[in-house]
């Protein structure tokens, strides 16, 4: 089975849920910048990305997991089921 790994930074309590597009962080990584509206509390937060993430992407929210970076702004997001080239057509921009 294919899969994408993903770097998101997150922003909870943001006014709307929306991904807001690529950049990089300091060692030139791209990140995914995402926004949801959830609290960082009992992980809202995630659940939300995970399921933003998914919607984007044409995927059932559970083929989406955080691998790493439960309690971090930065985490890493794993997409089961479509390859690099979906992933990228899907959110517009580079993928690792």
């Amino acid at each position: 089975m294919s899969h994408v790994r993903l770097v998101v930074r997150l922003t909870p309590r943001a006014g709307q849920d929306r991904i807001d597009g690529w950049t990089t962080d300091a060692s030139g990584r791209p990140l995914l910048q995402a926004r949801t509206t959830a609290p960082p509390t009992d992980g809202r937060a995630n659940a939300a990305l995970t399921k933003m993430v998914a919607r984007a992407v044409g995927l059932p929210p559970s083929a989406v997991a955080v691998t790493a970076g439960a309690m971090s702004r930065v985490k890493t997001l794993q997409l089961d089921g479509i390859d690099e080239a979906w992933a990228r057509e899907r959110l517009g921009g580079p993928t690792p």
